[in-house]
């Protein structure tokens, strides 16, 4: 039973990296304006966002078997109780379905006939990769330290990228830049 648990918490080790990755690379997949990392960004998006799904599918695979385990009392309980494991595990749960939703609004060949633009399917996608840092945090027993140190400026860095994307993107500032001139 600790196989499963060491072969879960590696799954979700290289998952949510790679889900860190995705969004970071979506952000940047259409904004001209970022230039080089643009073009790497539209290189390498897809790859990066079916690896962080196939990784995380798996994550979630054994994330389940793992609980179960626990559940059961195959294995012994973590340092918290069964509910907050329970409710982290409800999270990862929803994160997924987030990320699902997101995967087959892409693969319908009929998404853009529908209200389900690239804005919409991403929001799914983003939305996702949020429950999946909550559910990181929350039952993530190997990074609990890294929650201040590496998570806090880790999405803070997306969201100022974010940021940046819609500014460059907006036309206000597109107005000042002409102003300038």
């Amino acid at each position: 039973m600790d196989v499963i648990w060491y072969l879960d918490r590696a799954a979700a080790l290289v998952a949510y990296p790679a889900l860190y990755l995705a969004v970071l690379t979506g952000i940047l997949y259409s904004a001209r304006s970022f230039g080089p990392l643009h073009r790497i960004a539209r290189r390498t998006h897809i790859e990066i966002s079916v690896f962080a799904m196939l990784t995380t599918l798996l994550h979630g695979v054994l994330g389940v078997l793992d609980t179960w385990f626990i559940v059961s009392g195959s294995t012994p309980q973590p340092a918290y109780s069964t509910t907050y494991l329970l409710a982290g595990v409800v999270v990862g749960v929803g994160a997924l379905q987030l990320l699902v939703v997101a995967v087959l609004g892409f693969l319908d060949a009929r998404r853009f006939d529908r209200p389900w633009g690239p804005q919409v399917v991403h929001a799914f996608a983003y939305g996702g990769f949020g429950f999946a840092t909550i559910h990181a945090a929350a039952v993530g027993t190997d990074v609990a330290g890294l929650i201040r140190p590496v998570f806090g400026p880790a999405i803070a860095f997306l969201v100022y990228v974010l940021l940046l994307r819609f500014l460059a993107d907006s036309e206000l500032l597109s107005t000042a830049a002409t102003a300038d001139r």
